[in-house]
């Protein structure tokens, strides 16, 4: 009986599949000087893993309470699934959020920004100022809201999930956990926060807007 249940477990497991850590779309060395070899090697490497592997755990563990209602277990797993599942999606689309190549909005967002900030440099100069207000860890958001079809900025502490915690639709995210940046920036947060709008990739952002755009309800 022990040998069956442990059988239909992996078969389930095997079924779901894990989570990996997704390749990086470019070289660790790619984002110098705004983020050193180091700090993206242990990001995405050590801190983006963890996550992964905890995530994992927690999901298997998750299936075995569920597999004997053991609803004070399942009660119990969710604050490990809301923060390492919002720390794997969190950075994976921080990933794709950056790029080495320059880049600039698409029209589209051009114009949806302007008419919400009225310029560019506005909305900038919100973001970043909301972002580096984020107290202890967490992140700064440019997010689309589909109810309103409009963009919309939001700050979240720890790895809380933008869409999960707010309804928004993930665009832009920036990560002020201090692992993001320390080894290079210190404690000058606002440094790193100014840097990293020289390497946001509006290639990927403008994408996701189109396709947030799809969903409006």
């Amino acid at each position: 009986m022990f040998v069956a249940r442990n059988v239909t477990k992996a078969a389930r497991l095997a079924v779901r599949g894990k989570h990996t850590l997704p390749k990086l779309p470019y070289e660790y060395t790619a984002l110098e000087p705004i983020i050193c070899r180091e700090i993206m090697e242990l990001h995405h490497q050590k801190h983006h893993q963890t996550y992964v592997n905890n995530l994992n755990a927690a999901e298997e563990q998750l299936q075995d309470a569920q597999s004997k209602s053991d609803t004070t277990k399942i009660i119990q797993l969710g604050s490990a699934l809301r923060f390492n599942g919002g720390g794997h999606i969190n950075h994976t689309i921080f990933w794709q959020n950056l790029s080495p190549e320059k880049s600039t909005p698409s029209e589209d967002l051009k114009k949806a920004i302007e008419s919400q900030w009225k310029s560019f440099d506005d909305f900038k100069k919100e973001l970043t100022a909301l972002t580096v207000g984020v107290q202890g860890s967490g992140w700064g958001w440019l997010g689309y809201n589909k109810k309103t079809g409009k963009l919309q900025l939001a700050a979240l502490p720890n790895q809380d999930p933008l869409e999960a915690s707010t309804g928004l639709i993930p665009l832009f995210g920036i990560d002020v956990w201090e692992h993001a940046y320390y080894l290079q920036y210190k404690n000058v947060r606002p440094s790193y926060v100014e840097a990293i709008w020289d390497i946001a990739n509006w290639n990927d952002i403008s994408c996701r807007y189109q396709e947030a755009k799809k969903l409006v309800s």
